[in-house]
């Protein structure tokens, strides 16, 4: 049952995927993937709605009917403490939907910081954060903040009992590993106080792991709008749905001729959808349709959006000379470059011709069309300032890539956005604001393509790598790239180790730079050069400034719903969960707990 139901929800892990998350990050009483605890949540909501469960349950009530629903999934027992924590936040999540922001706790674990980097400090109360960006404390912290959360990074029951007892919270949302959550829950039950547990993945203070996901869910939950938020998972799955050949079909009418053909299968292949996956965001988010399906003249622009995005791949494979993609032939390597670039001028102009179909006002529709012109106008200037520097290779500094990376991948994000806007009538404070996330969203991505591809060094990207969300268009399972740690596309990494080398190792990058020697001597010195100016690390800082940059731009937002997604679409994107080291360090070990409770109600 509950292999269907991780079916159903069109998470498409592969064995070699399953097989690297558990081995690495989840114990064995928490399911082994992300899809299958999500399946086991959504069937834990179903069993709650059919029993019609309410708040407050006893523990061993939890345990029973966590029992009954391990029988029903096929699951063993070894997971009845992951399904009761589930239990208990399915029956109060409509109680904690209730309370307002400022009277919530958000009780965040250390071991979600980055000890290596860290620059807050520990009190008596926990780790007083420094907001310096080097870990995921730092967003959660300052959007729940900015909610109006008490936030604190500390574990323990007194501080829980003295903060509920005190009567400044009425409600609590805490990250915190299943052994801790069992010893706070009596206090919790015997309060009545609502609260979310998102349990930690991996016990011990070691490789901690947490679904970033689960964590925004519960942060974010709220009961301003009848459907709470909008749900991105099935959004998600309704937008592949428009993707279908017969969906493509009824949207873009029959197939008239052989080009047409080839160009159709390849927007019906394989893909994430992020880009129409953000138009459908912003619609039914302005419109205020969360929880309706998608508007028939929508699936015309998530069509469209998607087909300037699939030309753009076939040009792409072209001009990289890359073979396959998606696990399979690119285009031209299996017709040959004049069909495929026949294929993706096609679809450009399929673009074009949906838009100008779209059952909307006049002006709109110009409107519509100048945008998607701009975007494409971008992107092929970011992209021939690459193809040109192809032409007589040098060295770059790393703002000269960074610079190409925001005109090649910037556009697209926000052209998905912008149509979206304009389609559901959104004012012009908003489109603003989505340049700005998409900007800061359009070279985070790329950032992260060149770091998955480089492969310097090993588990380098498990925090953002090892779920659904790793990025599909460039990343190694959907294309045959080069071994080497630096691809022939302007390389981020290879900036800024230049920058910083000197002497002969300086000398061999700029070699590599304008000759690309691909001998396996030269390429080994080219590594650890590239390791020892720990470029890695400073990419990876990089990549979580312009993530924080997204977020950022959202941060006004009024419409709440909107806001919401487009937060939780930056982790969707780059990163579902987040892996850190051992937070048992000095700072960690003088934190002193004892009489925290006292002073927390001074």
């Amino acid at each position: 049952m509950l292999e269907k139901a991780v079916e159903e929800r069109g998470m498409d892990e592969s064995a070699e995927m399953r097989s690297k998350i558990s081995s690495l990050e989840v114990q064995d009483n928490i399911c082994g993937t992300r899809a299958e605890r999500e399946a086991l949540r959504e069937t834990i909501r179903l069993y709650v709605a059919q029993e019609k469960l309410a708040a407050p349950l006893a523990l061993d009530d939890l345990f029973v009917h966590a029992d009954r629903i391990l029988d029903r999934t096929g699951l063993g027992s070894r997971y009845r403490d992951f399904a009761s924590v589930l239990l208990h936040n399915e029956v109060w999540r409509p109680r904690l939907a209730a309370v307002p922001y400022d009277r919530r706790l958000l009780l965040l674990p250390k071991c979600l910081r980055d000890p290596d980097r860290c620059e807050g400090a520990m009190d008596e109360f926990g780790l007083v954060c420094a907001r310096c960006g080097s870990c995921v404390l730092d967003e959660i912290h300052g959007e729940a903040g900015e909610l109006g959360y008490v936030v604190m990074v500390a574990e323990g029951s007194p501080l829980v009992m003295a903060l509920i007892e005190s009567g400044q919270v009425e409600a609590v949302v805490g990250v915190s590993c299943l052994s801790v959550l069992e010893k706070v829950f009596p206090y919790m039950e015997s309060a009545a106080v609502p609260g979310m547990a998102i349990p930690i993945l991996r016990e011990g203070c070691e490789r901690t792991t947490v679904d970033l996901e689960w964590v925004w869910d519960g942060i974010y939950l709220n009961n301003t709008d009848p459907a709470l938020r909008l749900n991105l998972d099935a959004l998600r799955r309704e937008v592949r749905a428009c993707f279908t050949s017969d969906a493509l079909q009824k949207i873009l009418g029959p197939e008239r001729s052989q080009t047409e053909g080839i160009a159709r299968a390849w927007l019906a292949k394989s893909g994430k959808r992020w880009r129409p996956f953000l138009t459908g965001c912003v619609v039914q988010t302005v419109q205020h349709r969360v929880g309706k399906a998608l508007p028939t003249e929508l699936h015309k622009l998530l069509a469209a959006v998607e087909s300037f995005h699939k030309a753009s791949l076939i040009h792409d494979d072209i001009e990289d000379g890359d073979l396959e993609r998606y696990g399979e032939k690119t285009l031209h390597a299996e017709y040959g470059v004049p069909v495929a670039l026949n294929a993706g001028d096609f679809l450009v102009g399929e673009g074009y011709r949906l838009i100008g179909e779209l059952e909307v006002p006049p002006e709109l529709k110009v409107r519509m069309l100048q945008v998607a012109a701009a975007g494409h106008r971008t992107l092929c200037t970011g992209q021939g300032e690459e193809l040109c520097w192809l032409l007589h290779r040098k060295p770059l500094t790393s703002k000269a890539v960074l610079s190409i990376f925001r005109q090649k991948t910037a556009p697209a994000f926000e052209v998905a956005l912008h149509l979206g806007a304009l389609f559901a009538g959104a004012d012009g404070e908003l489109v603003e604001m989505l340049h700005c996330y998409s900007e800061a969203l359009g070279v985070a991505y790329q950032i992260r393509d060149d770091l998955a591809d480089s492969g310097l060094e090993d588990n380098a990207l498990e925090d953002n790598a090892l779920e659904d969300c790793a990025l599909e268009d460039s990343s190694p399972e959907d294309r045959a790239g080069p071994k080497d740690p630096v691809s022939l596309s302007p390389s981020l990494l290879l900036s800024l180790a230049w920058e910083r080398a000197r002497g002969e190792d300086r000398r061999v990058i700029e070699t590599y730079w304008r000759e690309r020697p691909s001998g396996r001597s030269e390429l080994k010195i080219l590594t650890s050069i590239m390791r020892r100016m720990d470029v890695v690390k400073t990419a990876r800082t990089l990549l979580a400034h312009y993530r924080k940059e997204a977020v950022k731009a959202v941060a006004s937002v009024e419409n709440l719903n909107l806001k919401i997604a487009l937060h939780r679409l930056v982790g969707k994107i780059f990163s579902d969960h987040t892996v850190m080291g051992c937070c048992n360090d000095h700072q960690a070990k003088h934190a002193a707990h004892s009489g925290a409770g006292k002073k927390a109600t001074e």
